[in-house]
């Protein structure tokens, strides 16, 4: 993700150093850390200042003090192996500082890809643009600038300088060279380019409308299956996680929010201190999806699982958000952060194995609650309450996971008469 706030004026090499300190402890990293960045920062001034640099941080200055550092004589190399990785990390760290004025992860580093420089000027506009004319969600448009990314990245391998040089040919091989994923994706893919493509045109950088040499990608309505777990591994699974630990403590109850009570993982990442009624036992939240607001009764299970890691394993900080990092910044989830990886520790540590390949994910344990819901026989439109559904429709999908439900509405085989 790459931010639209304003750049920070330059600063010199000292306030630069200053200023990302400061944001360091704003960030509640401690105070061991903190001097470990601090240490190789005054380092780096140390040398900037030796060897005749301007006040100003620049990549060279980066480069050539690490090649000053390559050996450390007075470290073992198992130490200094540790100190150089996190003396590349701190100069990274204190280069993302100087360019944005804020720490950011960024998942895609455009100066990997090979985008013409105005493309890529571009490519900023058009993610401004897309998040304060057509308000996308801030994980939309993160998707949307990702695939665009590509899309440049592909153009630029072609020697392709600038927007008029692209052809319909260009457009239809870069949805070509995306074969091995699935239709669906395909699908959204080609989709975030027709919209890029029609934004050319309406600001002037495209004269002819290319939108329309994007390749129409069908994909059959309700033609997937939901993914479920068996009941006894959702068991297994939850049984498996260490509620000692504050890593457990957290992921059981992120666990069960998704598995009794349904929740997208989007809700559950920003599901606020604010949205939990202890009194009432309730949980009231505006859904990231549709929008629309949604109550769930807070059960003694996900309750007690909340107040166990909220006392006694959440960092006490500023942030409302219910759920944070486990390590240093302690900031809410990343939007990036889909939970899977959280899923697939304990999935691991449970030993679970399926039956035949299915998702396995965060969100296959909503699905999963859907379906029991249904064998269970509770009416579709009480489901489509507690999952939050805009539409009765989305919630008729599950009656294909359900076998016994199925087997309820088979069509009996007449006889046929075949006559003599």
């Amino acid at each position: 993700m790459i931010s639209n706030k304003p750049k920070p004026k330059k600063l010199s090499l000292d306030e630069l150093v200053f200023g990302a300190l400061s944001q360091l402890q704003v960030l509640n990293y401690n105070e061991r850390s903190i001097r470990r960045y601090q240490s190789t920062w005054n380092r780096l001034i140390t040398f900037a200042k030796k060897n005749g640099y301007k006040k100003q941080l620049c990549e060279k200055l980066i480069l050539e003090f690490l090649e000053y550092h390559d050996v450390h004589p007075n470290l073992p190399t198992s130490a200094y192996k540790d100190w150089r990785r996190h003396a590349e990390f701190s100069l990274k760290i204190l280069w993302n500082y100087a360019r944005f004025g804020y720490f950011e992860r960024c998942k895609i580093v455009l100066d990997k890809l090979n985008i013409p420089p105005a493309m890529q000027k571009n490519l900023y506009e058009y993610k401004k643009y897309c998040e304060e004319k057509r308000y996308l969600s801030p994980g939309t448009v993160r998707e949307c600038f990702s695939q665009i990314s590509l899309f440049l990245d592909f153009m630029g391998k072609r020697n392709i300088k600038t927007f008029y040089q692209i052809q319909p040919k260009d457009i239809s091989d870069f949805i070509c060279s995306l074969s091995r994923y699935s239709q669906r994706t395909i699908s959204g893919i080609a989709s975030y380019l027709r919209m890029y493509l029609k934004f050319l045109v309406y600001r002037g950088y495209l004269k002819n409308d290319l939108s329309q040499s994007v390749p129409s990608i069908t994909v059959p309505y309700q033609a997937k299956i939901p993914s479920v777990w068996d009941r006894e591994l959702i068991v297994k699974l939850l049984d498996a996680v260490d509620r000692s630990s504050p890593r457990g403590k957290r992921d059981y109850a992120i666990l069960l929010l998704a598995c009794r009570l349904g929740l997208r993982l989007g809700d559950i990442r920003e599901i606020s201190l604010d949205n939990i009624d202890w009194e009432a036992e309730m949980i009231s939240i505006t859904q990231g999806k549709t929008k629309a607001p949604l109550c769930l009764p807070l059960t003694n299970e996900v309750g007690n699982a909340l107040i166990d890691y909220i006392k006694y394993a959440r960092p006490q900080i500023k942030y409302r958000q219910v759920f944070l990092r486990l390590t240093q910044p302690f900031t809410p989830l990343s939007t990036n952060n889909h939970f899977y990886t959280i899923v697939k520790y304990w999935r691991g540590v449970a030993g679970i194995q399926f039956r035949s390949q299915q998702h396995k994910g965060l969100h296959s344990l909503r699905h999963s609650l859907a379906t029991y819901l249904l064998e269970d026989n509770t009416p579709f439109s009480m489901i489509a309450d507690i999952l939050g559904h805009a539409s009765m429709n989305t919630t008729m999908i599950y009656a294909k996971t359900s076998v016994e439900t199925l087997r309820q509405v088979a069509l009996t085989i007449k006889e046929v008469n075949h006559g003599n």
